[in-house]
């Protein structure tokens, strides 16, 4: 092989190797990925902690391994047997929003003294642990310790079940972040993956409505009307006009009910005789990565960083412990 021949072959090989090492990483990131500041012991923690867990159908308090009680939140946020991906980008963002409010909110601490975080969904994150499978096992075990981080410190990583299309912003979601967090990951994004049926239909009495309205902090004397005061960017209402009062949206919703009033992003409200009839479309509070929206993405062969990096525009992720 003579000079030009050897450099040219030596070339084309290291193309080839930086070519190859270059997918690695885009699929699986940096190896080890880098490590947030230390803020406190969480994210400080040499080896995986352990979470004093606020058993909400006994009563009780439990401690066990981080990753496990992880796994229990997975199983029951999602479908265990969605795919891998999708299983996988729930545990990163729910290991996240789990440390960040640990952080900065002390948990459930006040709540349930000596409890960390609770089982109760409207207190913390559904769990689940008899729903956990081999599936849900693998996807914990391989993001082992990863969170999202934005400016190197843990990510707010809100999540909803269904955008229904499009997420929204903090305050469309009835969300006010703490003095000095800045989070312009969680904005608006366009979501084309939702739920098989993302629309939905809720009746209630004229009585539940204004009373609803009373316990989010607005009487509305008789309830005469209700209509759409004001709406967010992505459409989802801010503020609903009721009666005489105008009532936050978000608040309005988690006090009639968010099981049945899945999501302030109305299509139509009406009156009719003693009822009002809402309709609108997705499910949950719509701020940040759509878990219908991971599925649709892990379905379509997207991984897990990728479905990060779409729902978090410019954050990335971090390993906190081995």
């Amino acid at each position: 092989m003579n000079e030009r021949r050897q450099w040219i072959w030596f070339a084309a090989v290291a193309v080839a190797v930086v070519g190859l090492g270059f997918l690695s990483w885009s699929r699986l990131g940096p190896a080890p990925l880098a490590r947030p500041q230390p803020n406190s012991k969480w994210t400080s923690a040499t080896t995986e902690p352990d979470v004093r867990v606020y058993m909400s159908d006994s009563g009780t308090i439990t401690t066990m391994k981080f990753e496990k009680y992880i796994e229990g939140v997975v199983a029951a946020e999602v479908e265990p047997t969605w795919p891998l991906e999708a299983l996988k980008a729930q545990a990163i963002v729910a290991r996240s929003l789990t440390v960040w409010v640990l952080e900065n909110d002390g948990g459930v601490a006040k709540l349930h003294p000596g409890a960390d975080v609770s089982t109760n969904f409207e207190e913390f994150q559904a769990y689940n642990a008899s729903r956990v499978n081999d599936n849900v096992r693998r996807a914990v075990q391989e993001t082992r310790g990863q969170i999202v981080v934005w400016q190197n410190r843990p990510a707010w990583a809100l999540f909803c079940a269904d955008s229904g299309g499009q997420t929204a912003k903090l305050d469309e979601g009835g969300f006010t972040p703490p003095a000095g967090t800045d989070t312009p990951y969680l904005r608006n994004v366009s979501v084309k993956w939702t739920a098989p049926n993302p629309n939905w239909t809720a009746t209630f009495s004229l009585e539940e409505v204004r009373a609803a309205a009373v316990r989010a902090g607005r009487d509305p004397g008789a309830v005469t009307s209700v209509t759409i005061a004001t709406k967010g960017p992505s459409g989802r209402a801010l503020d609903l006009k009721i009666g005489n009062a105008t009532v936050s949206a978000p608040k309005f919703r988690l006090k009639i009910g968010s099981t049945r009033m899945k999501s302030t992003w109305l299509t139509s409200v009406a009156i009719e005789g003693d009822k009002v009839t809402f309709k609108g479309k997705g499910y949950g509070h719509g701020v940040g990565m759509s878990q219908w929206g991971a599925q649709g993405m892990a379905s379509a062969g997207q991984s897990a960083r990728d479905i990060i990096a779409y729902f978090y525009p410019g954050a990335r992720i971090a390993k906190i412990w081995p």
